[in-house]
């Protein structure tokens, strides 16, 4: 099944800073890192030694245990409590939260909170907050009644939705700014396993516990497991904020045009501070490669994505039972999802970012034919396993080393506002081409669908073609 990013946690010596002096540059000015010296595998392996790097599965883990709790296994309760389909649909739009948090994301950059941040810092603070948050409203879904209190669980998922994405943004955040650029396909790979394990446990485990007792007790067992997030907020460091000369001079400059000593005069230099001077320090930063590094951006995943949309219908319409498509999903899917995740992390380490990007581009439109290979063929399952593993393993591999490659293009002064930037952009453009994905089939089959999707990616390796071309 399709790979779905967004990872970590545990003891203090696991999240102490490791930092390489030679590379502290490449952490300031992000494209120096794109020409990493080949290291040997050993070196390469001990990525995965590496405290933060091994830290990030139990962050990980405090980032995914909200998503299917406001979604899937949400929609699940409801249903089994006699809920009516068309009210369970409007749940849905609870999801829009996680694509408009580049909306509050400034706010998150460059606001502290009273008392917290003195006490643990600019990220900390609001990761704290936002998984406090989360307990709450999980606790408070919990409490409702489904039967006369709809509204009150709608509020409340509203809420669990919008403190989740904020934790999204503020450990992404994190993520780069505790560690060297060419170890973010490692800390991306953590990250995935921590969230591809929670969930597991806001899927399957919320049901056992449901089925056990009831829907009620299985919110309450999944709101006390926050504690990983807040026990891992309490015990990591706090990352080193650097601001390069290039960001205090765009703020200045804006500052200069707007400055005003009125309070409305005082609100617009913060404006300009925290909204405007992210975007214009990336252009400042790129010139015009900045507009192929936007293209790339939104095209790399799309690919990925819209064959993502077909991939349940496609099985089903092969005749595979829903067992046979989970056991598959569950046991290739997850495994190889790690697989590739991992080693695209090692291949960032040893090579670089580019050619892995590359790599990962190219894998994904050649699986994506794979699927046309199995649409002329007659079913089986021994063939859907092999897809699925290939589909899966270069999904893994392109997810790790994208968020490496994103995370290279944030500016250390504004980490949390363009790296969200950066995450919507990636998914809007995919999301709606997607949506014609159901057009295509009808229209042409399956078979013509997933060369389609696979064509789809082409613009994606040209991109990282040229600006490979750029960095030489």
């Amino acid at each position: 099944m399709k790979n779905s990013p967004s990872v970590q946690h545990e003891m203090h010596s696991i999240f102490q800073v490791w930092t390489i002096p030679d590379l502290k540059d490449a952490f300031l000015f992000k494209p120096t890192f794109l020409m990493t010296t080949v290291k040997t595998w050993r070196e390469t392996f001990s990525i995965y030694a590496q405290p933060r790097v091994l830290g990030m599965i139990f962050l990980g883990f405090s980032a995914g245990l909200p998503f299917l709790l406001v979604f899937s296994t949400l929609s699940a309760w409801l249903r089994d409590e006699g809920v009516a389909r068309s009210v369970i649909g409007f749940f849905s739009w609870v999801g829009v939260t996680y694509s408009i948090k580049v909306f509050w994301a400034p706010v998150i950059d460059r606001l502290p909170l009273p008392f917290l941040t003195d006490w643990l810092g600019k990220r900390r603070s609001w990761m704290l907050l936002a998984q406090v948050g989360i307990a709450c409203g999980l606790v408070g879904m919990g409490q409702a009644d489904s039967q006369t209190e709809l509204q009150t669980i709608a509020l409340f998922a509203v809420w669990v939705a919008f403190c989740s994405a904020t934790q999204d943004i503020v450990i992404d955040a994190y993520r780069i700014e505790a560690v060297v650029p060419e170890y973010q396909g490692a800390m991306a790979a953590t990250y995935v396993l921590g969230y591809r394990i929670a969930l597991l446990v806001a899927g399957a485990g919320a049901f056992y516990i449901a089925d056990f007792a009831n829907w009620q007790v299985a919110y309450y067992a999944m709101a006390s497991t926050m504690g990983v997030g807040i026990l891992s907020t309490l015990i990591i460091n706090e990352p080193e904020h650097q601001v390069s000369e290039l960001s205090k001079q765009v703020e200045r400059e804006l500052e200069a045009v707007v400055a005003s000593k009125s309070f409305f005069g005082r609100v617009a230099v913060w404006f300009a501070d925290a909204v405007a001077s992210p975007f214009v320090e990336f252009f400042r930063r790129n010139g015009k490669v900045g507009f192929l590094i936007l293209a790339l951006i939104a095209v790399y995943r799309m690919s990925d994505i819209t064959m993502g949309v077909m991939a349940n219908p496609f099985y089903l319409d092969l005749g595979f039972s829903k067992k046979e498509i989970a056991d598959v999903s569950k046991i290739f899917g997850f495994f190889m999802t790690i697989a590739g995740a991992s080693l695209g992390g090692l291949m960032v380490v040893r090579y670089g970012i580019m050619r892995p990007l590359l790599f990962g581009a190219v894998m994904v439109a050649l699986t994506n034919l794979l699927f046309a290979l199995l649409a002329i063929s007659e079913p089986s399952l021994l063939l859907l396993a092999g897809v699925i593993s290939a589909d899966n393993l270069s999904g893994g591999i392109a997810t790790s080393v994208f968020i490496a490659y994103l995370s290279s293009m944030t500016s250390s002064a504004y980490t949390a506002t363009q790296y969200a930037l950066f995450s919507s952009i990636m998914v809007l453009p995919a999301k709606l081409l997607g949506g014609f994905s159901g057009i295509v089939v009808d229209s042409f089959g399956y078979d013509s669908f997933f060369i389609y999707a696979s064509a789809v990616g082409l613009p994606a390796i040209i991109l990282v073609t040229v600006l490979m071309k750029y960095q030489q």
